[in-house]
C-alpha cells in the first residue's frame, strides 16, 4: 500500500505521513457506509442538518491553530491569509444553516385537485430532494475553502447528501485533520460514520466516480482533472453530473477616463490582485487592457515598479511551478514582452518571479489570452475604445470580467463593454478586482466553459441546487408527505395553487 507524502512547497522537503493511499476494499466500506448514513440525514430534517452545520463551523474554528498550521507547512500561503479562509470556510457552513432553515431552497409546490380545462386533475405536491453520496474533489489553492471543509462540502450536507471528498495530494495531513474536525462535530449530534469520508490517492479519486453509490462529483480544479474525471464517470452504466469551476482568465478593461482619474490606485489595485496568494486564484486576472495614452503609461509604470521590487511568490506544488514557467515562456514566444520580472534567487522549493507582459493589441492572439494560474499579468494596450468588443472575443469566457470607468467615459461605452461580459462570464465587477469572492446569498461564482460546466457553482446560496434533484408525489395521503407539503405547513415561501405563498416572518 502506497505511503502518502507531503511536500513542503517553501523548501521542497518531502517527508512520509502515517496516511494510505486508499484502496478497492477501503473505498467500497466507505461508500457503503455513505449510502446507509443518508437516511439518518434525511431524519435530522432541515432544522437537524442547520444545527449541525453550525456544530460543524464551530469545530472548525475550535482546531484552528492545528488545521492553520497544518496548511501552511503544506501549502507555503501564509498564517494570515489561511485564517482568513479558515474563517471563510466556517461562514460557509453557517450560511449553508441559514439556507437550510429558510427552506426557499426546497422550491415546495402544491396543485390541490381541481377541475382544468382538459378534464379533472390530480393533487400534485413537488419539492427538491437530496441525490445521495456526493463526491468532492479538492482543490490545490485554497486547502480549506474549495476542499474538505469548503463550500461543495457544505452544500452538499445542507442539501442532506453524505459526503465522500477525494483529498488534494498537495495539503493530504490539512484534508484528514479538517475531515477529522467535521466528523466530531457529526459524532457528537450522534451521527453515524459515512456521513462525510476522505480517500486519498488518483487511483481512488476514479474509483469513487465510478461507484454506484455516488449520485455527483464536484470538482475545483484543471480542465485536464475535469477531462480525467469525467473520463472516469463515461465508464459507469449510469451517468453521473459532474460539476466543475475550471479555468478563467478573468480579463479588466481600463478605460481612459479611469486611468486618467485614478491611475496610482488602479495599477495598486491590480498589482495586489494579480499577486495576491501566489496568484493562483481562480479570480486572479490575467489580462489588463489599458489605453495607450500618458495616463495609462502612468498606470503601466506603477505597475513595473512595483512587479520589478517584489519578492519571490511561492507556488503550490512542483507541477504548477513548472507549469507557471512553461506558460510564461510560451507567452513571450508569442509575442509578449516582459515589462518587469524581479531577480529571484533559485531555492529548493516552488519559488517564483511575479511577471508583468506587455503586448499592444493588435498581437492579443488566442495564445497570448490564455490562463496562467501563477502571478503573472499581461497588459495589453489599446488605442480607441472601439477595438474593446473584437479583443474581448478573443478571450476566453471567464468567472468574471471588470470594467474601470471615470467621468469622462461615456456610459455607452461602459453598457457596450457590460454587454460582452453579459454574455462571457458569470460576474461583473465594476471599478473592482475579481478577488475575493463574497460567501453570500447572491454570490455567482460560475460562468460559461471553460470556467465552468454548470449553471450552479460552489459559491452562494444555489450552490446546494446542484445536489437535488426534483420528486413529485400525486394524490399522496397527507401522513407520507414530507412536512414541507402538508397543507397546514407555513414555515417556508411556498407555491400553492400557482400563488406564492408565506407566513412566515
Amino acid at each position: 500500500m502506497n505511503v502518502v507524502i507531503t511536500v513542503d512547497p517553501r523548501d521542497g522537503r518531502r517527508r512520509s505521513t502515517e496516511l494510505s493511499e486508499t484502496d478497492e476494499s477501503r473505498l467500497e466500506a466507505i461508500a457503503d457506509q455513505a449510502s446507509r448514513a443518508a437516511q439518518w440525514l434525511s431524519g435530522l430534517g432541515r432544522l437537524g442538518r442547520a444545527d449541525m452545520l453550525d456544530r460543524i463551523a464551530a469545530s472548525l474554528e475550535s482546531r484552528r491553530a492545528d488545521l492553520v498550521a497544518a496548511a501552511e507547512a503544506e501549502t507555503g500561503l501564509s498564517t494570515a491569509r489561511l485564517n482568513q479562509e479558515l474563517t471563510r470556510a466556517a461562514l460557509q457552513f453557517r450560511m449553508f444553516g441559514d439556507v437550510v432553515r429558510d427552506g426557499a431552497y426546497v422550491e415546495a409546490a402544491i396543485d390541490h385537485a381541481a377541475d382544468t380545462p382538459i378534464g379533472p386533475g390530480p393533487d400534485l405536491r413537488r419539492m427538491l430532494v437530496p441525490l445521495g453520496p456526493v463526491a468532492v474533489f479538492g482543490a490545490s489553492n485554497f486547502p480549506f475553502a474549495f476542499s474538505v471543509a469548503g463550500g461543495d462540502t457544505a452544500a452538499a450536507l445542507a442539501a442532506g447528501c453524505p459526503t465522500v471528498l477525494k483529498a488534494h495530494p498537495s495539503h493530504p495531513l490539512t484534508s484528514h485533520a479538517s475531515a477529522d474536525a467535521i466528523e466530531s462535530a457529526i459524532r457528537d449530534l450522534g451521527g453515524p460514520d459515512g456521513v462525510i469520508g476522505i480517500v486519498y490517492g488518483e487511483q481512488a479519486g476514479r474509483s469513487l466516480v465510478r461507484h454506484p453509490a455516488i449520485r455527483a462529483a464536484a470538482l475545483t480544479g484543471s480542465v485536464g482533472a475535469a477531462r480525467a474525471i469525467q473520463a472516469a464517470i463515461d465508464e459507469r452504466p449510469d451517468p453521473i453530473p459532474l460539476y466543475a469551476e475550471l479555468s478563467s482568465v478573468n480579463p479588466i478593461v481600463v478605460l481612459p477616463g479611469a486611468a486618467a482619474d485614478r491611475s496610482d490606485r488602479i495599477a495598486d489595485g491590480l498589482f495586489t490582485s494579480f499577486t495576491a496568494s501566489g496568484g493562483q486564484l481562480c479570480t486572479k486576472p490575467g489580462l489588463a487592457f489599458v489605453p495607450s495614452d500618458p495616463a495609462g503609461d502612468q498606470l503601466v509604470d506603477g505597475l513595473r515598479e512595483r512587479v520589478a521590487s517584489a519578492g519571490g511568490a511561492v507556488l503550490l506544488n512542483e507541477r504548477i511551478r513548472d507549469a507557471y514557467e512553461k506558460q510564461a515562456a510560451a507567452f513571450e514566444r508569442a509575442g509578449a514582452r516582459v515589462a518587469a520580472r524581479p531577480q529571484v534567487e533559485p531555492g529548493e522549493g516552488f519559488t517564483v518571479a511575479p511577471t508583468l507582459l506587455e503586448v499592444g493589441l493588435p498581437g492579443l492572439t488566442a495564445e497570448i489570452a490564455d490562463e496562467c494560474f501563477g502571478p503573472l499579468l499581461i497588459v495589453v494596450r489599446y488605442r480607441d475604445v472601439t477595438e474593446l468588443d473584437a479583443a474581448l472575443a478573443t478571450v476566453p469566457p471567464s468567472l468574471t470580467g471588470a470594467v474601470h470607468s471615470g467621468p469622462t467615459d461615456q456610459t455607452a461605452v461602459v453598457r457596450g463593454l457590460v454587454d460582452v461580459f453579459a454574455a462571457r462570464a458569470g460576474r461583473i465587477v465594476f471599478d473592482g478586482y475579481p478577488t475575493g469572492v463574497r460567501v453570500s446569498w447572491a454570490q455567482h461564482h460560475g460562468g460559461p466553459w471553460p470556467s465552468t460546466n454548470a449553471v450552479h457553482t460552489s459559491v452562494g446560496a444555489t450552490a446546494i441546487r446542484r445536489f437535488l434533484r426534483p420528486l413529485a408525489w400525486q394524490d399522496a395521503p397527507e401522513w407520507i408527505l414530507p412536512e414541507e407539503l402538508r397543507d397546514e405547513y407555513a414555515a417556508i415561501p411556498r407555491r400553492v395553487d400557482g400563488r406564492l405563498e408565506w407566513k412566515g416572518e
